[in-house]
């Protein structure tokens, strides 16, 4: 009997040791650590994910001749993308850099401005080396910034191949264009710079439904032609931009003959599109074009 009770008792103890000897097992750090790697891939997949989206939001669609990036910033999902450029004469015609900068932070602190069927598009800088040969950056600035000497804000007019960006484009193409009374160079064939090609990639490649590209300074809204007739569609968005921002309408830019005009090859591709065309050089004009821009989101809004 004596022996039979030794013997119970040893199994109870080989059980419980087993049982305790497991459970330790159970919460070593090793299995520990399993936990922690899987918390750290769900952590990392939501961190990849995050930034996917983060970077969805923009996009780099070229680069300068001396290598800076060109980019496109997105607001809003919808199928019917609305394209706004500005800076295609970089430091010259800094102020439609800030109009369109104006307009990122628009969009950014009222994301309800973009309609639900909508995207917007921003390219603020389209010559980024130009901006930067007068301003010394291609990001934010103030009108404080802005050099005295007018050489410098002339010079930043031209890409660092010294060919104006507004001359390069595929309608009535020239090697030597015209802006005013003075000779300029429109490169050596059509789209022959990276920022032209850039954009012209991302048009053939997104086909916008409409283009908004920001001058200065001659105060109005002009449609776009290319021997081809003003498209309907331009004819109507000159006249909602128009009416809404106060600019004058006009059916085109006849001040002195423009070749390889950015708008004009848009229209060639039958994408509607306007130049606006700000009343001076020193000026974003604000509040004039953020009356424009909501009337034409609400245009295209269904």
């Amino acid at each position: 009997m004596k022996k039979t009770t030794i013997a119970i008792v040893v199994i109870i103890i080989i059980i419980v040791g087993y049982i305790i000897i497991r459970n330790l097992s159970n919460n070593n750090p090793q299995n520990l650590d399993t936990t922690l790697d899987t918390t750290e891939q769900v952590d990392n997949q939501t961190a990849t994910t995050t930034k996917e989206q983060t970077d969805k939001s923009r996009t780099v669609i070229g680069m300068s001749v001396e290598g800076r990036d060109i980019t496109a910033y997105h607001y809003g999902i919808g199928d019917t993308e609305i394209l706004f450029v500005g800076g295609i004469h970089g430091g010259y015609e800094w102020n439609t850099v800030l109009t369109a900068y104006g307009l990122m932070d628009y969009l950014t602190t009222k994301p309800s401005a973009v309609p639900q069927n909508v995207k917007v598009t921003v390219i603020p800088v389209l010559n980024p080396d130009g901006l930067n040969k007068t301003m010394g950056t291609t990001g934010l600035f103030t009108k404080a910034d802005v050099p005295t000497t007018q050489s410098q804000v002339i010079a930043g007019r031209f890409n660092a191949n010294k060919v104006d960006l507004n001359r390069n484009f595929d309608c009535d193409w020239q090697a030597t264009g015209k802006w005013q009374n003075t000779d300029v160079s429109g490169g050596s064939s059509a789209f022959s710079e990276p920022e032209s090609l850039g954009i012209k990639n991302y048009i053939e490649t997104n086909q916008p439904k409409a283009v908004v590209v920001w001058y200065s300074a001659a105060n109005g809204v002009f449609a776009s032609s290319c021997h081809n007739g003003v498209l309907p569609e331009t004819q109507t968005i000159t006249k909602v931009y128009s009416n809404a921002s106060g600019y004058p309408a006009y059916q085109e830019f006849n001040f002195y003959e423009i070749t390889g005009d950015m708008v004009n090859w848009l229209a060639k591709n039958n994408i509607p599109a306007i130049s606006v065309l700000l009343s001076t050089h020193d000026d974003a004009e604000w509040s004039k074009n953020q009356k424009g821009i909501d009337a034409l989101l609400a245009h295209y809004a269904k």
